[in-house]
This record gives C-alpha cells, structure tokens and sequence, in this order.
C-alpha cells in the first residue's frame, strides 16, 4: 500500500463519517434509527447519486484500486460488530418468555422463509440469480434474506420510544434475540452448502461447525466466565485482557472462516459465549463499540452503498418485481410475526406492534445480502432490490409504531402505571431533572432545605437518557432502567441519604427531553420543577435550550438551579420588583423560612427617580406572603439604583448561601431559546442561584412589574418584615 492509497483512504474516511452523520441530523429529525442515515448516506456516495451527478468526483474518492482495501476495513469493522451484537445477547431476556418468544421467532423466520424460497424458486431463480449457482443454494439464501430481523437497530429503536421495560418491548427484544441466533445458525449451513463443491464437503463443513460449537460452549466459555470474575474482583479491564479477548475473537473468527461459515458467524458466537454477569461483556462493550460504530461500520455502509445501483432498475417491470419483493417480505414477517404473537396471548393491537417491530431488518440484512453478492449467489440487480427493502421495512418501523403508541399513550402508561406509596394530599411536590452527575449534590441539598426536618416534600429525581448511548447503557436499561442511569443520579442519591432523604428515581430514554419532562411533572403533580444547569456546547445563556423549552410549556413554577457548591441554606437573598417571576421566588423563599428555618433579605430595588410610598408598597407585597409569625426571619431592604441588576450582584456579595431570583429583563435574565453571552448574574455572583419562572396562566398575588415600578420609594431601609407598623 503506497503512500498515495493511504492519503486516499483517510479522505475516504472524513467523507464517508461526516456525510453519515449529517444525513444522521436529518434522520433523527424524522425519528429514524441512525442506521437509515447511514445506508443513505451510503447510497448516496455510490453510483446511485454521487456517480450519477459528478463522475469524476466519485471516481476521484472512490477509485477501481482503492476498493479492496475498503473492502478490509469494512470486513474488520463487521468482525467488531458482529462481536459486538454478540455481546449484546443476554439470555436473562428471554426469563418468563422463553415459550412465547420461541413460538413468534420461530414463526417470524418459517413464514417469511418459505415465502422468500417459493418466490425464488419459482420466479427469482431464471432471471435475478447470478450465473451458474445451484438452484439450492439460491432458493435457500432467499429464504434466509427473507426472514432477517436486525437486532441492533431493533433494540435501538425500542430504547428511543422508550418501550423496552413495557410487555411489548420485552417480548420484541426476546423474539428478535432468538431471531438472530436461528438464522444466523441456518445462514452459516447456507453458506457451507455454497462454498462446499458437493454434498459431502457440505456435510464435513456442517460436522466442523458443530464441533467448533461444542468446543465454545464447553471450553471457552468456562475460561471466559473466570477471566471474567478475575476483571470483576482484582484488575479490572487491563489492556491485557483486552489483548486476550480480541486474539480469541480473531482466532473464533479465522477458525469459522477457515470451516466455510464465515468469519462473522466466528465473531458473533464468541460475543453469545461471554458471560453478562460480572461486567466484562459491559467493559468490552464500551472499549469497542465507538471505534466499531462510529468509524468501521459506516465504511460497511459506504462499501455497500458502491455496490448497490439503482440505475439498473431501469424498466417498470424492474420496479414492479422490487415492490413485490418488498410486499412478500411485509407480509412474511409482519404476518407470521402478528398472528404468532396473537396465539400466545396477545391483544391483537400488541400483537400487532409486535410484527412492525419484527419487521424491522436494517444492518443485519445488509450484512446478509452483502455475503450473498461475494458468494455469488445474487445478481447485482437482485442485491439492489434487496437493498431498498431492508430499507422500505426498517424506514416503515417508526412511524407504524407510532401510529399504535403515540408517544403521550407511552408516557401516560410508563409513569401513570408504576406502583407509588399513597402520599399525603397536602404534600408538596418537586421533580429533581438531573442532566449531569455535577448538579446533583446541590439539587439534593434545597430539596432538604424544601423539605424540611419531617421530610414534609415528595421527591422525583428523573435522568433521561440519550436515545444516542452507550451499548453499556442499553443493556444495563434492559435489565434494570436506574443502572442506565446511575451515573448522573450517583451523586443526588448519595447525598440525598447522607441528608435523610427519600428519592424516587425515574429514568428512560427520550428524544424530546423538554416534552417528557412536562409530561412527567403532569402525572406526578409537580409544585416545582427543579433544573440543574450545565454549560451547553454552544448556547451561552441558562435559559435557552430545554431549560427554554420547558418554561413553555409546563403549567407550574420552573427553577434552574446554578450550583456553585451549595452546601447549606441558612442565607437567602431575593432581589424583588415585583413581577410574578419574583413573587414565585418569594414563595419559595417563604418555603425556606418555614421548612429549614433560614434567613431571607427580601431586596426591593426602586429607581432613584421615583419618590413616595416605595417602601410601603414593597413591605405590603412582602407581608401577603409571610404572616406575622414568620415576618421576623425575613428583612426588608429598600434601595435606590438605575439598574436593579446591579443593585442585586451589589448585595449578593454579602455572604448569601443562595439568591433565589425571578426572570425579568430587570435583572438580565431573559427566557430566550439561544444566547450568545452568559447571564451577567449568572456570571458575576458569588453565590449559587435559583432562577425561577412562574407561568403567565398562574394565579399571581400582587401587583404586574409595570405597577411596582410605579410606585414611590424610600430612603434605603433594612428591617424585619414582622416589625408591622
């Protein structure tokens, strides 16, 4: 490989990784799996697009000499995936499901197979097949392609609408692991019947592969679970074990090829061997699945995107045969898939939701379609066609889905139906959204302090998970949804029971993180909305992005907290003029006072302009929310100043443990959806901040901010608001 190959191979890589995940903005839009942007984008790089619009450009990137050695990459990067589905297969999935998952996996691969075989035999075979392969093996790879289900995006999927822990998703993903084992198992004797010259050699290849099976299972996976239990309990992960595992994976993946089986068969039965428990399936996972993911397998869906032409279907008779492939595949896996799960017990609108989602083919038919094009057994055109299927049927998943479980049916079912203790109808409700882990320990400490000595608060802590995680995440969510999300809640949690408190934590995946949020503080009658703050990636202001979106929509008081090392709440300040944001901050301030007993300094800032009854009307405001009996822990402190911005950052370098403080132009906090400047409050004060907002539907109590920037003032005072006069 000269020098030159290399250059060309690295741009290669930049183009194929950068138009995958652009075309991945666009799909995610939609709400399509990553992968249908990634064979798109595939496509769109092969003669289908790139070569049909500029030739020469596709000739300049994708040259005749530089295809084998993206073809290695590409075989490489299906080695690690494979491994990696591998991996994901956890026979805890199919506990308590085992006979109704059998049943409907088994259905899902018998109906579509024999109709994929009947349509090959008895039509495919005379026109579509390549050159001189027996009628046999074509007949069976038809059927194999026919009854494909991609288990990762499958899982994928499930994970973005949030599905996994329901009845449906549990019973999908246990169909679709026992799926990929039997058909992976049938393809591996295809491929031994195509590559042996006869029955006997085909025979020997079947005897090997059961052998190499056996030796798998008695052998090394014993050897696995120790090294295994030895990561858990000394070493960890070391760069050595790393180094073992990829040798036996490599070694599975040569000793599979060298049988006849493939190398991706190798691949796969090493990952089903590693035993789940113990972590180092979980370690391995998140060694490799980025490098695998993110760089290797988008090679596959560029290589492939090469060899699929669309421009060979070029005669309606092309197209029709291609609807009708996609039609018999619907109807194969969709029918077979539905009708199973309705005999096992199912409703049939679950049963039905059952089919779309085994329906869904994606990457492993790709892969599937690709081993039959380098055997010979398909003719490119035949591959074309297969290619927009596996595409038409994973597309269709989502939307059909949807058109079943609306997302609200989802959410309403997720948080309405989970069993909770009866609370006191009195008692005061607070939704904790942790984003990351560094809010925590500061969330934690104001829900004490909202809570009080007798714990008088009913505490949410909820972690949304990114449908774009770890394969880690997704298989620690499928087992138990607060490991997904341990990592963020960790910290709340830990000083949450160093404080006393009880913390229910809720956790799922989402892709519209503000809409789940308001659904979420609906359902448990949030009082409060708590939002910890961390630095967006290109916003600046505290108040765009979700935190923005939230403020929309949720029909009560929403406070981001800005944590800059919380650790009590004894000193509260609230800069104050008046508007619903600032009388919802005195309300929480009065919370302060009565639950964890601390001192407020309520700031009312007048312009130096005005003259009269200023202070009159701040102590009047002040006093509707805090009775006489609590006056004396609150003080009232009546300024003169052109910008109550200043005024506010002025005193909050006083000491204050916390300033609670409304949105309001006033005090330079605006609810904006992008910023390019931080907050100067934010920015400049020494203390940590609760920013509040009040929706505008809410009943206020005193007066709208025109008013009380109306009123008279008074020279600065400083007193207790109990002292009535």
């Amino acid at each position: 490989m000269n020098p030159h190959m290399l250059a060309q191979l690295l741009v290669q890589l930049i183009v194929i990784i950068t138009v995958s995940r652009l075309i991945g903005r666009g799909a995610r839009w939609l709400g399509q799996p990553l992968v249908i942007a990634e064979v798109v984008a595939g496509i769109a790089l092969g003669p289908s697009l790139l070569g049909w619009l500029a030739p020469g450009a596709m000739q300049w990137l994708f040259p005749a000499e530089s295809m084998p050695f993206l073809k290695m990459l590409a075989e490489v990067g299906l080695v690690l995936f494979m491994f990696l589905i591998g991996l994901e297969l956890d026979p805890k999935l199919l506990k308590g499901r085992g006979h109704a998952s059998v049943a409907i996996s088994h259905s899902s691969i018998v109906v579509p197979f024999a109709l994929g075989a009947a349509a090959g035999a008895l039509w495919l075979y005379k026109s579509l097949s390549s050159p001189d392969v027996p009628f046999s093996s074509f007949v069976l790879f038809m059927g194999v392609s026919m009854s494909i289900t991609a288990f990762p995006v499958l899982a994928r999927i499930l994970t973005e609408r949030g599905l996994m822990q329901s009845k449906l998703g549990a019973i999908a993903i246990a169909c679709a692991a026992v799926d990929d084992v039997t058909a992976w198992c049938i393809l591996a004797f295809v491929v031994s019947l195509v590559r042996a010259s006869d029955l006997a050699h085909a025979g020997l290849t079947t005897l090997f592969a059961l052998l190499y099976i056996g030796f798998m299972l008695l052998l090394v996976k014993p050897f696995l679970a120790r090294l295994g239990a030895r990561v858990a309990n000394r070493e960890g992960l070391t760069q050595n074990v790393v180094a073992i595992t990829l040798v036996l994976l490599l070694g599975s993946a040569w000793t599979t090829e060298s049988i006849g089986i493939h190398s991706l068969f190798g691949a796969f039965m090493f990952g089903a061997v590693i035993p789940k428990e113990g972590g180092l399936a979980a370690a391995l996972a998140e060694k490799l699945e980025d490098v695998a993911v993110v760089l290797l397998l988008p090679v596959f869906f560029a290589f492939s995107g090469l060899r699929t032409q669309l421009g060979l279907l070029d005669t309606p008779e092309a197209w029709l045969t291609c609807g009708v492939i996609i039609v018999l595949a619907c109807l194969g896996k969709f029918g077979g898939s539905a009708v199973a799960a309705r005999l096992t017990g199912l409703r049939w609108r679950e049963a039905g939701a059952v089919g779309i989602l085994m329906n869904t083919r994606g990457l492993m038919e790709l892969i599937v379609l690709n081993l039959g094009l380098d055997l010979g057994v398909i003719s490119p055109t035949l591959f074309t066609m297969m290619v927009i299927m596996a595409l038409v049927t994973t597309f269709m998943t989502t939307p059909f889905l949807k058109l079943l479980y609306s997302p609200a049916e989802q959410a309403r079912d997720q948080l309405l139906h989970t069993p909770e203790p009866a609370l006191p109808a009195s008692s005061y409700t607070v939704l904790l959204c942790v984003s990351h882990g560094q809010a925590g320990p500061g969330m934690a400490v104001l829900s004490r302090a909202l809570s009080g000595e007798r714990k008088e608060a009913n505490l949410f802590a909820l972690h949304l998970l990114s449908p774009e995680r770890s394969l880690k995440a997704r298989g620690e969510e499928a087992l138990d949804p607060a490991a997904a999300s341990g990592g963020a809640l960790a910290p709340l949690v830990g000083r949450a029971e160093k404080l006393g408190l009880s913390v229910r934590t809720l956790s799922f995946v989402s892709s519209e993180p503000a809409r789940d949020i308001c659904r979420t503080a609906q359902a448990k009658r949030a009082d409060l909305v708590l939002l910890g703050w961390h630095k967006p990636l290109f916003s600046q202001t505290v108040l765009g992005g979700t935190v923005h979106e939230v403020m929309q929509e949720v029909g009560g008081t929403v406070a981001v907290l800005v944590d800059r090392g919380l650790s009590q709440v004894r000193r509260v300040l609230v800069p104050f003029v008046g508007s619903r944001h600032d009388r919802a901050a005195l309300g929480l301030a009065r919370r302060l006072v009565k639950q964890a007993g601390a001192e407020v300094t309520v700031l009312h800032v007048t312009s130096p302009k005005d003259s009269g009854s200023g202070t009159g009307a701040g102590r009047a405001q002040v006093e509707e929310l805090f009775p006489a009996d609590e006056g004396a822990s609150v003080k009232l402190k009546v300024v003169r100043h052109a910008s109550p911005e200043e005024a506010a950052l002025e005193e909050a370098k006083a000491g204050y443990d916390l300033v609670v403080v409304g949105l309001g132009a006033e005090w330079g906090l605006e609810d904006r959806l992008f910023g390019v400047q931080r907050e100067r409050i934010v920015r400049d004060a020494p203390a940590s901040l609760l920013l509040v907002h009040h929706p505008e539907a809410a009943t206020v109590l005193a007066q709208t901010p025109e008013q009380a920037r109306t009123q008279g003032t008074a020279p600065e005072t400083t007193q207790p608001v109990g002292a009535r006069s």
